[in-house]
């Protein structure tokens, strides 16, 4: 007899995938790589989470690849509901976002794995065999990403809101993509950035860093 919590090796003969993205071209391309490959079979493919929820309970995928940054319905946001429907489901987020909010929220809400979209085919299908297996994926930026998370100083003064901005900011990105990636206006992130200059008295952004990095709050 098995153990509830042995790791489960065998993959099944074929993978039912579905596919949720809005980016036609993308959508698209993932399946067909995925129907080029005998493992593999895809249920549906879908432009929304809206569009997703009434084909799912029918094909019922055994892994559904999702984007993040969806009309209507976000992506983290639609795991709960995709779950009620099918509660033994694997999500792998695929995504360009790569944020720690984002990532602990999609986990939290059942993702088995958050993998960016320049993630080779190749892995990506490995990615999916080894969620079917019982194991979690995530992309190696992303596993840095959440390994600096718990390594920061616990004694930062910056609020975790004004932590991601910085992080993004160290990433080399502009006001408006954070505003993108965290879901807030611009004028927010204006709004936060001065606030971090204030908390680390500094005056650029290259200063923001320096000091953040050395201290460990990023």
């Amino acid at each position: 007899m098995n153990d509830d919590n042995t790791y489960n090796t065998a993959v099944p003969q074929v993978i039912n995938v579905a596919v949720i993205e809005d980016d036609a071209i993308i959508r698209r391309g993932y399946v067909r790589l995925l129907q080029a490959d005998d493992l593999f079979f895809t249920s549906g493919d879908y432009g929304s989470v809206e569009e997703a929820l009434s084909g799912l309970e029918t094909n019922r995928p055994d892994v559904i690849l999702l984007d993040i940054q969806l009309p209507g319905i976000k992506g983290v946001d639609a795991i709960p509901e995709i779950k009620k429907i099918l509660p033994q489901v694997q999500i792998i987020m695929l995504t360009v976002y790569e944020t720690a909010e984002l990532v602990f929220t999609a986990l939290k809400n059942g993702a088995s794995g958050y993998l960016t979209k320049n993630t080779s085919f190749s892995k990506i299908k490995e990615h999916i065999k080894e969620v079917v297996r019982g194991g979690g994926v995530m992309s190696a930026n992303i596993a840095m990403l959440v390994m600096r998370h718990f390594q920061k100083n616990v004694n930062s003064p910056l609020t975790k809101r004004e932590t991601e901005i910085l992080e993004c900011i160290a990433d080399g990105k502009s006001r408006s993509k954070i505003a993108t990636e965290l879901f807030i206006d611009p004028e927010t992130v204006k709004s936060h950035i001065k606030n971090i200059y204030h908390k680390l008295d500094v005056n650029s952004r290259d200063e923001a860093i320096k000091v953040a990095r050395k201290d460990r709050y990023i």
